[in-house]
């Protein structure tokens, strides 16, 4: 977006926007383990990252399944993905064909690393914890929205920045000296 010319124009109303869509070519595909009420009761956390960009793609809740593997893969269709790396677990070799799929540790460091951030963050996905959910709903909301904000929380300081004045910034204390 050019500012500048945005300042200078007077009436935006004739101007035009192209939107592109958005194709990723590779994604890194992993789950993480939590729980709901007690051990027994697991609860995974499946995840799907750009290879480039590190930005989550989806995530889905639920068991360590292959079902729960399909609706990550339905909710990645849009993304165009050509390209899966992954970990040895054997729904992703049974779910993804084998021209598209590559397994290995070398190309699963960026999600892994997402992992970690998101378990340091998230207490409910810590492995030895007392913060816990005891219904599976809140379990799923409190992680998705730490996922949300965690990734997509610069967006909000980028619109205020873009539609408010700089003087509604600083009375906002968005902008510091």
């Amino acid at each position: 977006m050019n500012r500048e010319y945005l300042a200078n124009i007077q009436d935006i109303s004739g101007v035009g926007v192209d939107i592109l869509p958005y194709h990723e070519g590779e994604a890194e595909l992993d789950e993480q383990w939590s729980y709901v009420g007690n051990k027994g009761n697991q609860r995974w956390l499946w995840l799907a990252i750009c290879h480039v960009t590190r930005t989550v793609l989806a995530f889905v809740f639920g068991g360590r399944t292959d079902n729960v593997f399909l609706k990550l893969k339905e909710l990645l269709a849009p993304y165009g993905i050509s390209i899966f790396y992954t970990d040895n677990w054997g729904t992703y070799s049974r779910n993804l064909p084998v021209q598209n799929h590559i397994v290995g540790k070398s190309n699963t460091q960026r999600i892994e690393r997402k992992n970690l951030t998101l378990r340091t963050r998230v207490k409910r996905l810590a492995r030895k914890t007392i913060c816990f959910s005891n219904s599976e709903v809140m379990h799923d909301i409190v992680i998705g929205l730490a996922i949300n904000y965690i990734e997509f929380s610069y967006f909000d300081f980028y619109i205020k920045q873009l539609f408010c004045p700089a003087t509604d910034l600083l009375d906002q204390n968005l902008i510091t000296n």
